[in-house]
């Protein structure tokens, strides 16, 4: 299995945002293990801010082995060395000073680390310890690019044009020439009912494989409707949507909306997305007006818990309590999923965390 197909297992647990950018991430990541891409160019392309990106490759980086995720081998290095607790100074102006180990310039790479020629022979013995490529501890294997099913490109005035790829379309021709001429050289009732038989099957196929074809558009033109704030502004901007709701407005049954959206994938000018990524829960609102999506009612949760005072951590009862008053109408262990499904810890692990923490500061 190789290395991006693991980190996209372990990226599950994540919420939808930071998961939707962990994805990217994934996808800039080469056999070695490392990061190699313009994390800039991805915030702008997403529409989310640099400091989520950079929040989620920083989550990113601390799954094993340890050292993936790394823009280069100075981090690559830094990372395994704190995975085992064994970032110092005198390791970290090594690290800055790679440059004169290549070199065989050990006189210099001594004074830039001040310690003494044991220490140093310590040092070099400890980095060649290291693995410099991570991510061939999982082998090689081919990557199988995503082939877009649907395209979808803003016009100029605004609205969005949405176009299947007809690549991917199965193309099947029903050779009528061919089924006159054999019919007319059957001279055997049998025959001709066998020969009838299969052009109907084959009218059949045809017709059937266009019907597919005008659902999947359909589907799509409905997602991009209702999912259009996140086309124009971003991840941010992903509203509540699900099966029922897109098979209600195009008249179709549910399964049949959630057969055509398996393993279906658009591309925008965000990224190629699978279509069910479009489909996200939604929270009731306590007063009037338009449902919340639980992934900001998640992100809502986070920043409180981010922002709360060592003397006034919020409880899960006090977190709902503010989301209603927001308007946010969640139940206590809906919370309490949500907060864990982002690994923060119980409000009493967080009071002794951040008090330990003031301790030590």
């Amino acid at each position: 299995m190789s290395v991006s197909r693991i980190l996209a297992l372990l990226i599950r647990p994540l919420v939808n945002v930071k998961r939707l950018i962990g994805t990217h991430l994934i996808d800039m990541i080469d056999e070695d293990g490392y990061a190699r891409g313009d994390l800039a160019a991805l915030a702008q392309r997403l529409g989310a801010p640099m400091e989520l990106i950079e929040e989620t490759l920083a989550i990113l980086q601390n799954f094993e082995p340890a050292g993936v995720f790394a823009r280069d081998l100075a981090e690559c290095l830094t990372l395994q060395l704190k995975d085992r607790n064994r970032f110092d100074p005198a390791i970290e102006s090594f690290i800055a000073n790679l440059d004169l180990l290549a070199a065989r310039d050990l006189a210099g790479l001594k004074r830039a680390c001040d310690v003494s020629d044991e220490d140093l022979a310590d040092m070099i013995t400890e980095i060649r310890s290291l693995e410099p490529k991570p991510g061939l501890k999982f082998g090689k294997s081919s990557l199988q690019p995503v082939v877009p099913d649907v395209f979808v490109r803003q016009r100029p005035d605004g609205s969005w044009l949405v176009e299947l790829n007809t690549d991917t379309l199965p193309k099947v021709l029903v050779n009528q020439a061919y089924y006159a001429t054999v019919s007319r050289s059957s001279s055997l009732k049998k025959d001709k009912i066998y020969l009838h038989d299969c052009l109907q099957n084959a009218n059949w196929l045809v017709k059937s494989l266009d019907q597919r074809a005008r659902t999947i558009l359909k589907v799509a033109k409905e997602i991009v409707k209702q999912q259009d704030g996140f086309l124009v502004h971003g991840v941010q901007h992903l509203r509540p949507l699900n099966l029922k709701m897109v098979a209600d407005a195009i008249e179709m049954h549910e399964s049949t909306v959630s057969r055509v959206t398996s393993n279906k994938y658009m591309a925008t000018s965000r990224g190629t997305f699978e279509l069910k990524y479009f489909f996200t829960s939604a929270i009731a609102s306590s007063r009037t007006g338009e449902a919340h999506s639980s992934e900001a009612v998640r992100h809502r949760i986070k920043h409180l818990i981010d922002n709360e005072a060592v003397s006034k951590i919020l409880s899960d009862d006090k977190i709902v309590e503010l989301l209603r008053l927001e308007g946010v109408d969640i139940a206590r262990r809906t919370v309490a999923k949500y907060r864990e499904s982002m690994r923060i810890p119980s409000s009493v692990q967080r009071r002794r965390d951040k008090k330990m923490a003031q301790v030590m500061s």
